[in-house]
């Protein structure tokens, strides 16, 4: 149980953390990205017009940070880990699909390996603690 909560706690510092860039510096994050992305053999992202979907990142961000903080302070409730690892493997499987048939830019593969392993953690760490599977709402 202890490092089940001790990583909730990580997680909700780090999805903090993140949203927070995303709503202060969203053109230094894509920056970010774009400077490595050339080595790497991939085009640059746009960074431009991005203002509205600036606000569903940060939206989602602060609802990832809530569900593992819930987590943390409700380590026995099987319905948010089961929530939590729905929205990281859905974020992960929808940046994939954008990598492969809109554009291949490295943001599109960073946030589907990122969130397809913090999802993927989330399910494991479920499974540790005994629970039935998490796509199961019983």
């Amino acid at each position: 149980m202890k490092i089940y909560r001790y990583v909730c706690m990580v997680l909700v510092l780090l999805f903090a953390a993140t949203g927070l860039l995303f709503l202060f510096i969203p053109g230094q994050v894509l920056a970010f990205f774009n400077h490595y992305s050339p080595s790497l053999g991939m085009p640059l992202s746009p960074v431009t017009g991005y203002n509205f979907y600036l606000i569903l990142a940060v939206g989602y961000m602060y609802l990832v940070t809530v569900l593992a903080f819930f987590m943390y302070r409700h380590p026995n409730n099987k319905i948010y880990p089961q929530l939590l690892a729905h929205a990281k493997i859905a974020s992960s499987v929808f940046s994939l699909a954008l990598f492969l048939l809109y554009a291949h830019y490295l943001i599109f593969l960073a946030n589907f390996l990122i969130d397809g392993f913090i999802g993927a953690l989330v399910i494991t760490l479920y499974f540790k603690k005994g629970k039935v599977v998490p796509w199961v709402y019983s």
